[in-house]
């Protein structure tokens, strides 16, 4: 719990939020455990003096693209099977605006595509969302190239792919031209997975029809063209799709930083080898695996002013950097780890994942609510502290609130804690966040009323059920 109790059965919660100064494509979600495999949706922000203003040729029409999964068991025990440390269930396939497509027989038949009817000479702009609770995932279209113009709602300069790469919890804005040859392409959503020697499992594919109409000589029976696809451990289409990404303007990235961290993500072992426990492997930041308070939410302790042991019972400092320089040399500790930092401050962190092969490494989307990331720079291998910050984009480096930590590389960020209150810094993949990948950045109040955290609302409720209203504002 960082920001408030869970909505109860039958209960409801009104979310009200401004989007000043904001554009593009976010999305919503539940943030209860693995519930937000089917309680999602895309969030669109369009410009206030309408789509003539975007800063790219006005599009033809706008298509929203959500690639999701289809779990065979319920959720609810796919979660409890990972809070028992079994994480070895995968979702039947992926989807495509809630589409299965046609190489998955789930139901016993082949399922239907998702199609997207499109006309020679217009101008799309695919708003895709990976909703996907786990991967990152190749986004190609047969015979068609894209140009990115914005990334978690923040305008870039328009690069033009064929593949499209975006982890969990990214978005990606991209223009497509409907100039092939009329006639049928599949559009193809591939998850990408870690090499040998880690767990493999069969490929996760779902594909979409990019129809042309209306199409002379075509029809449903008309051969579709297929994209040729990354194979699904190639990790450099990603590293080299996230590199060309940069800022559609130059950036006021600040050249000074007040806070530096250095967090080394892995895996960590928390059991006491007597025999009590089967399943030890868990995640962690800094050698801390993260523990959720269970009675008191981190923003109502904090606005109390009773951040402390007594209300947080396993609250822990993160540290700014881990206890040992190599990586699986140090124990695991669990808590609810906790960094605080002055209002305004600004903060830069990198995230260092296992850098040599055969040690446990995945490509980590690293999210930060509450605020946007500057992303400086990515590389292989360990960080070099001289060489690697000489090569930092300052200029005009990509806007995002999600930073993808390469597998065997690290990925660097600065942001400026601008944000009174208590935000959730976390990897995207589900399986990660839920066994200990996560810590919680409090911002302390700035000096002035509009600076500083405001009163909870009147059906803001207490996790004990209990209402919290101007009352606990008076505590």
């Amino acid at each position: 719990m960082i920001t408030q109790c869970p909505i109860q059965p039958n209960k409801n919660f009104t979310y009200r939020f401004n989007v000043i100064g904001q554009e593009g494509t976010l999305w919503w979600h539940a943030h209860v455990g693995f519930l937000r495999a089917t309680v999602h949706g895309a969030l669109i922000i369009r410009p206030r003096s309408g789509p003539g203003s975007y800063p790219f040729p006005k599009p033809d029409k706008e298509i929203p693209i959500v690639i999701g999964e289809w779990w065979d068991m319920e959720i609810v025990q796919v979660e409890r099977r990972a809070a028992s440390r079994i994480f070895d269930d995968w979702p039947r396939s992926p989807t495509i605006n809630g589409k299965l497509g046609d190489l998955s027989n789930c139901s016993g038949f082949i399922e239907d595509n998702y199609v997207l009817n499109v006309e020679h000479g217009k101008t799309y702009l695919l708003r895709i969302v990976n909703a996907a609770l786990h991967e990152q995932y190749n986004f190609k279209i047969a015979g068609h190239e894209f140009t990115v113009v914005a990334i978690d709602a923040n305008y870039v300069k328009p690069y033009t792919t064929d593949t499209i790469v975006i982890a969990s919890g990214e978005t990606v804005d991209a223009l497509l031209v409907a100039g092939a040859p009329p006639g049928r392409y599949y559009m193809i959503a591939q998850a990408m997975q870690s090499p040998e020697p880690f767990l493999q499992i069969p490929v996760l594919m779902s594909r979409g029809v990019v129809s042309y109409y209306p199409s002379k000589g075509s029809t449903d029976d008309t051969p579709i063209m297929a994209p040729e696809m990354p194979d699904q451990h190639d990790a450099t289409t990603s590293f080299y799709f996230r590199g060309n990404l940069t800022s559609l303007l130059p950036q006021s990235v600040p050249a000074n930083v007040d806070e530096q961290l250095f967090i080394a993500i892995d895996v960590g072992d928390i059991c006491s080898h007597d025999g009590s426990h089967d399943n030890c492997m868990v995640t962690r930041l800094n050698n801390i695996s993260f523990h959720l308070p269970t009675t008191t939410s981190l923003l109502q302790a904090h606005y109390n002013n009773n951040m402390s042991t007594s209300a947080i019972s396993m609250l822990k400092e993160f540290p700014r950097c881990p206890p040992s320089s190599e990586f699986g040399y140090s124990p695991t500790s669990v808590g609810t780890a906790v960094r605080t930092v002055r209002y305004n401050t600004t903060v830069e962190i990198v995230f260092q994942n296992p850098y040599s092969s055969g040690m446990f490494s995945a490509s980590n989307p690293m999210h930060l609510h509450g605020h946007d990331l500057f992303i400086l720079g990515q590389g292989l291998g360990k960080f070099d502290p001289v060489k690697d910050v000489q090569a930092y984009n300052l200029v005009d480096p990509p806007v995002r609130n999600t930073a993808l930590a390469p597998i065997y590389g690290w990925t660097a960020i600065r942001f400026v804690a601008s944000n009174p209150g208590v935000w959730f810094l976390h990897c995207h993949m589900e399986k990660h966040v839920s066994s200990g990948m996560a810590l919680a950045l409090v911002v302390e109040d700035g000096p002035t009323p509009e600076t500083t955290l405001p009163p909870p609302p009147a059906d803001y409720r207490s996790c004990d059920g209990g209402q919290n209203n101007r009352a606990l504002a008076d505590e």
